[in-house]
This record gives structure tokens, sequence and C-alpha cells, in this order.
């Protein structure tokens, strides 16, 4: 993790600026340059900045402060972005960072899926920093930036998903995952026409085999991009990072946590891939004698924060499957510049 103080000064000048633009695209340049500082690119962060700034809007409004008393109301209210990041920032001001995650994990859990699953993300990028390096104020506000983000854009899962046929494995259950048949519209359109998905752990109660069960599913999920990447270059990414970010989290969280965190991840993940997904997968081309630097090194160049990301999350995994998939998004993504 970087040393040096430059992922400090990049989410001193990202803080700046509001977590979406346009009023529904996500800010990524929080996720991207943990990412970078997490490999050791910390001396490309300000750089790749520059070329990202475009994307940036100013951080919005307040409208009226978030409290113990009225949160319920100003949840899921994308309006109150501003509201909710200051109330989180007053919230690890006050105490430790891993109670406030604790309390409001639970809360949050069910509503994943907003900001298309964005502001898991966010945290769960936040939360690897904490975890692995100083606890420094721009590093703690960051934390508070995704967990407020995520109460702005918190958005539960309908009722009425129906538990379909699945399988035993997170790579087979993925495979049984159906397309929508209206694949038009954003994220959150896709997302209403979900009403079913395979059954896939669903019997889990024990937390160490949670933890297993989500390693397996960001796997599978990693792998499957680079078979099957082409249906949304960009979309399907989120199908592995997101159950990668809630992976990230779990060190941080009581174990009792880490069954419905799982359940959540898979929904998230089998979503995704049902809103997004090809029906015809390309044929595997193995990554050949690359190695994981090297393949992170060609995400940097090409400097797409969705390649990045997803880069970052095969690292994780680190078997050729996943560095053929990283090469995958690369090739399929247009790059930032």
């Amino acid at each position: 993790m970087d040393t040096t103080g430059i992922l400090d000064e990049a989410l001193q000048r990202l803080h700046t600026s509001g977590p979406e633009r346009l009023g529904r695209l996500t800010n990524h340049a929080p996720m991207a340059v943990e990412a970078l500082a997490a490999h050791g690119r910390a001396g490309s962060v300000h750089r790749w900045l520059d070329l990202y700034a475009p994307k940036l809007e100013e951080f919005p409004s307040g409208i009226e402060p978030v409290t113990a008393a009225n949160w319920r109301s100003a949840l899921g209210d994308s309006r109150r972005a501003a509201d909710w990041i200051d109330y989180f920032g007053r919230e690890i001001a006050e105490r430790p960072w891993r109670d406030v995650l604790t309390a409001w994990w639970p809360r949050l859990l069910p509503g994943m899926y907003g900001g298309s699953t964005h502001p898991v993300i966010r945290v769960g990028h936040s939360v690897r920093t904490l975890l692995t390096s100083e606890e420094t104020e721009p590093r703690l506000l960051e934390l508070a930036h995704g967990l407020g983000y995520w109460a702005a854009r918190y958005h539960p899962v309908a009722d009425h998903l129906a538990a379909l046929p699945g399988a035993d494995s997170a790579a087979a259950a993925l495979d049984a995952v159906a397309p929508i048949a209206d694949q038009e519209g954003g994220f959150a359109d896709r997302f209403s026409r979900v009403t079913g998905m395979p059954v896939w752990a669903a019997a889990i109660t024990d937390s160490d085999e949670a933890r297993r069960r989500l390693t397996e599913l960001v796997q599978a999920a990693t792998h499957r991009y680079a078979t099957h990447g082409h249906g949304e270059e960009t979309m399907l990414v989120h199908a592995a990072t997101a159950p990668n970010a809630v992976l990230r989290t779990l060190p941080a969280l009581p174990q009792s946590l880490w069954v419905p965190s799982l359940r959540a991840a898979w929904t998230a993940s089998a979503a995704v891939t049902a809103m997004y997904a090809s029906t015809a997968p390309v044929a595997y081309v193995p990554p050949g004698t690359v190695t994981a630097e090297e393949v992170f090194e060609r995400a940097l160049a090409h400097g797409d924060e969705h390649v990045i990301k997803l880069t970052d999350t095969a690292l994780d995994i680190g078997d050729e499957r996943a560095l053929a998939a990283a090469l995958r998004s690369i090739e399929l993504s247009e790059p930032l510049v």
C-alpha cells in the first residue's frame, strides 16, 4: 500500500468532487486511485487523475442534516448525498470506523444494488486501505464518502424475486442465470426486469464457509468475464468487483454478518449477469507467459477505470483465467484517452 502520502493527496483532491456526474454516472476515481496505490503505482496517481478530471463534478449542496432521528426518511434519496456524506464524516470522527461500519453494514446491505453497485465497491476499496495502512484523515473521510453515497443510492431488491433451479458451484450457478428478455435501458430499468435467479449457497449458515463461497463467487465471476465480457464490457465488470468489495470488507466485520453478506453479493452478481449477459460465449484465450505485474501495467496504460478495477480484482485471484479476464477487458474497452 502507498506510504508516500500520494494517496492522501489524491483523496483530498477528490473529496471536493461529488460521487456522481450527470445525475447518474459514478465517480470512479477514488476506487481507481486506491487500486493504483495498492499495486505500487502511486507515482502514476496524479497523472491518471489529470486525465480523468473532465469526468468530475463539484461536490453537491446539502439539503438538510441527516441525524439519528431522521435517517430513515433520507435513506435512498439521491438528492441527499452531501447530507449523508456529512453525517458519516461526523460519525467516523466521533467513533472508531469499524464500529460505524458494523452498525451500518446490515442497514445498507439490502440496498447495495443502487448506484449500479458502485457505492459498495467504493466502500470495499476504502476498507482495504484502512485495513492495510495508516488510518489517516483523508482515508477515514473516504469511507464516509463511500458509506454516504451508498445510503443516498440505497435501493433494495424487489420482494418478488423467484428462486430458480440452481447449481452447486458458483460457476455453474452463474451459467444457469437466464438473461432478461428486454436488455434496453440502464441499470435501474434492467434491474426492475429481473424476476428470479438460480439458488446458490442458500443453505450456508457457517461464517467461514460463507467466506469461502464468496471467494469462489469472485473467482467464478472474474473467470466468466474472459468468455462472456463482450455481452457488455463495462457493466459485466461489476459481477466480479461488487462481490469482491464485499469480500474485502469481511475482515472488518463481525462474523455474524458474513452469511448475509454472501447472500447479498450473490444477488448482485447474478442480477448483473442476467441484465447484461451474452447468450454465446467466445473461446477462451490463455494469457500466455504474461505476469500479473505486466497485466496491471497494461491496464494502467489503457487507463479505463473499469479495466483498472477488474484487473485489481483479477490480481486478487491471480490465476491464469483471471489474468485472461483482465486482458479481455483491455481488449474490449475504450481507453481513457
